[in-house]
């Protein structure tokens, strides 16, 4: 049985930065191969090789259009809802109890 493993990659573009996410399938109680992300980053269209295997860090084959990307592993999304926070914080009682 597959399951989907989401992977957030890092793509530093010059002085540019984002953060974006892929998807790969993996059979049960498996970890992604350096292969794996490979053929994710290829599947959403962009043709890398790996240029630091420790690190899990890919290079653009382009060199008119050269960037890199990196595989983060263990990143946490915000997953709050930040406007709901701010309006629950507007609720609050400034002055405190007595």
């Amino acid at each position: 049985m597959k399951k989907e493993h989401t992977v957030y990659f890092k793509v530093m573009h010059g002085a540019n930065t984002k953060v974006l996410t892929g998807l790969i399938y993996l059979e049960e109680n498996t970890k992604p191969a350096l292969e794996d992300y490979e053929q994710c980053l290829k599947q959403c269209g962009h043709d890398v090789h790996i240029e630091n295997k420790e690190q899990f860090i890919f290079r653009s084959n382009n060199p008119a259009d050269d960037y890199l990307i990196d595989v983060l592993e263990n990143y946490k999304k915000n997953d709050k809802d930040l406007h709901a926070d701010h309006l629950a914080q507007s609720f609050v009682k400034k002055t405190p109890f007595l």
